[in-house]
């Protein structure tokens, strides 16, 4: 939550933003607070591996405990004043999701989870929605940075779902779409291109809902996988048949 107070702090103000593609923004906050979490986990923990979007870490998921931190998940929303953003963290053994948290700052939102023990927003307990049907089912998605060398494919997936579901969202947060689902406030969520910062730590809190998460081809989740599908449980296989049909058409 401090990370949040330093966020708030400095929205919409003149701050330093820096590329690192053509559209993958950096801002000075990011780093700042990346900075303040690795000092504050080396105190505290010394022997524990971190993987951060600014320094970096371990590509692959190392032995033992690895905290997975993204300091502003939604970076271009934040640098636009775009009030649509947080900060994800998620303690790993071994590769998996033990413990996870997401703060939403505007809305003062916080979400957690504990493997085995539940998911909660602000201290109440979450579920997920029980849509059945894509065409009562609101979805979100979003766009991977290289989208300008991938519309075809990109937007026609975005264009299959519009065609089947009630609606369909882009907040620029993967984090944020990951608790919606878990909140029931939105049914499913896919992306690709993923890094195991944007997605660690929503996935747990999915999975503590009651909801299902596999990546893109249905496979088992990995933070590390580059992808993921998050659903309700009820509209997933249908999302997934909605993914294979695209890609098979698209071939």
């Amino acid at each position: 939550m401090r990370a949040g107070d330093v966020m708030m702090s400095r929205v919409g103000t003149d701050v330093r933003v820096d590329k690192k593609g053509a559209i993958d923004l950096v801002t000075e906050v990011d780093v700042e607070i990346e900075r303040a979490f690795r000092a504050r986990i080396g105190e505290r923990f010394p022997d524990h591996a971190i993987l951060g979007e600014e320094f970096g870490g371990l590509a692959s998921a190392p032995t033992g405990p690895c905290w997975v931190f993204d300091p502003i998940d939604g970076t271009t929303n934040f640098a636009h004043g775009l009030p649509i953003f947080c900060s994800s963290v998620a303690l790993e053994i071994d590769g998996v999701g033990e413990v996870a948290a997401v703060y939403d700052p505007t809305r003062r939102e916080l979400f957690s989870a504990e493997r085995g023990g539940g998911a909660f927003l602000n201290g109440r307990p979450l579920r997920v929605s029980e849509a059945a049907d894509l065409m009562d089912a609101m979805l979100v998605t979003g766009f991977p940075y290289d989208v300008h060398e991938r519309v075809d494919e990109i937007v026609g997936l975005f264009g299959a779902f519009v065609g089947r579901a009630r609606a369909v969202r882009r907040l620029g947060s993967a984090a944020i779409d990951l608790c919606y689902v878990a909140a029931g406030r939105l049914d499913g969520f896919w992306e690709s291109d993923l890094k195991p910062w944007d997605i660690a730590g929503g996935a747990l809190i999915v999975s503590e809902a009651g909801g299902r998460v596999t990546g893109l081809n249905g496979e088992a989740f990995a933070s590390r996988g580059g992808s993921v599908l998050a659903s309700n449980g009820r509209l997933h296989d249908v999302m997934l048949e909605v993914i294979r049909g695209q890609r098979v058409s698209s071939r």
